[in-house]
This record gives structure tokens, C-alpha cells and sequence, in this order.
């Protein structure tokens, strides 16, 4: 099972990086593939890669409610 997400959100040119166990989320600096991939999601792409649920919500009280905006 996964320990830690990588996360892109449109419109934010970092990734970040949500240490599930730590539960901590930080700023990363991609390097190598990771980088290339992000070059792609700036661009417009999608990477999705062993995640089945992911959903940006514009505050973690959204979230925190159980609404999924649209």
C-alpha cells in the first residue's frame, strides 16, 4: 500500500508531497521522470498512477463535510 501522494493541482506549478504516515504535506522539487511528468500536467496532461479517488475541493472544511464541489 501506498505511504505517500504526489500531488499537482491546475493553475499551481509545484507538486507536493502528503506523507500519509508522517501526515504532512510539503513542497517538492521534482527531478528525473517526476519532473518530465510535471512538464506534461503544466502543459495540460494528466499522470494518474495507482490512485482510484482524488478530488480537489476549495477548502478542507468542503472536504471535511462530505460535499464533493463541482
Amino acid at each position: 500500500m501506498a505511504k505517500a501522494v504526489i500531488i499537482g493541482i491546475p493553475g499551481e506549478a509545484g507538486l507536493w508531497l502528503a506523507d500519509l504516515d508522517a501526515g504532512t504535506v510539503k513542497p517538492l522539487n521534482p527531478t528525473g521522470e517526476l519532473a518530465t511528468a510535471n512538464g506534461l500536467r503544466k502543459a495540460g496532461g494528466t499522470f494518474v498512477k495507482s490512485v482510484d479517488l482524488a478530488v480537489a475541493v476549495s477548502s478542507a472544511q468542503v472536504a471535511l463535510s462530505g460535499h464533493v464541489d463541482g
